[in-house]
């Protein structure tokens, strides 16, 4: 008799494309992705954290604890990724 496989709850860590935000880091700290992919960040801290590319494009609302944040890069380039209030809080996506 065989048993049934439990159901495994997806997480933002078992997601493809995911950066998790936790200790003051991005988790990871460099991503490689193809263009038309939507990247999504979760903030595992208690303290709240942004998201903001360094060129302007996009900007997170401040995020607390368990709050996401998705952005669709359209477009192939190197985007550097900080903080706003924790401005030493920093990652790079490359989009090919």
């Amino acid at each position: 008799m065989s048993m049934p496989m439990p159901a495994h709850a997806q997480t933002v860590a078992d997601t493809p494309n995911a950066i998790t935000i936790k200790n003051f880091m991005f988790t990871p700290m460099a991503l490689t992705i193809k263009a038309g992919t939507t990247v999504t960040w979760k903030n595992l801290d208690g303290e709240p954290h942004t998201v903001v590319n360094d060129a302007g494009m996009f900007r997170s609302a401040a995020l607390d604890q368990n709050d996401t944040y998705q952005f669709k890069f359209d477009k192939p380039g190197v985007y550097k990724i900080f903080c706003g209030i924790h401005p030493n809080m920093k990652a790079t996506i490359t989009v090919q």
